[in-house]
């Protein structure tokens, strides 16, 4: 993990190459996280891999509701030469929930960034083949937004409909 004045000096020569990649970081509990600009995303994660963090070990959504903007994606990247970790935050509003896909980077991430958009609505710019992946192609919504209404019709199991415990048959 980068200390807090490393994370910083990333953040610094990642903003030197472009000044707009970069909106802030956050040290917090011994997690270093780099805040990119959406549109910029795809060049600050290509910029670290470069790096060392070649590795992505996660790649997850999250609905930050009722703050704006309220969807973000999150990049878990390992330098697995130096044993570091470090987060790339990119937040996204629900009205033009787009990013650019890091397939092209990390093939890994087809399948991460297709759950994303499932669950969220988040649509990776690039991505080779997006579409629904844990959800039926026809199902409206966007499951894991907390403004995804709970409930809904109740499900009957009808398996052991005939058969009646505790009696002899």
């Amino acid at each position: 993990m980068p200390d807090a004045t490393g994370l910083e000096l990333i953040a610094q020569a990642l903003g030197e190459a472009n000044a707009d990649s970069v909106l802030g970081t956050v040290f917090f509990r011994d997690r270093a996280v780099i805040i990119a600009n959406p549109p910029h995303v795809h060049e600050v994660l290509e910029r670290l891999k470069a790096q060392g963090y070649d590795f992505l070990a996660s790649l997850h959504g999250v609905d930050y509701y009722p703050e704006e903007p309220r969807l973000g994606v999150l990049y878990e990247l390992l330098d697995m030469k130096q044993v570091d970790r470090i987060t790339v935050k990119a937040r996204v509003h629900t009205d033009t929930p787009q990013i650019a896909s890091a397939v092209d980077l990390w093939p890994g991430a087809d399948h991460p960034e297709r759950e994303v958009y499932d669950m969220f609505g988040v649509e990776f710019e690039g991505h080779p083949d997006l579409r629904r992946i844990l959800m039926p192609e026809d199902y409206e919504g966007f499951p894991q937004r907390r403004d995804f209404p709970t409930g809904g019709e109740p499900v009957l199991f009808t398996y052991n409909e005939e058969k009646s415990y505790g009696k002899s048959q």
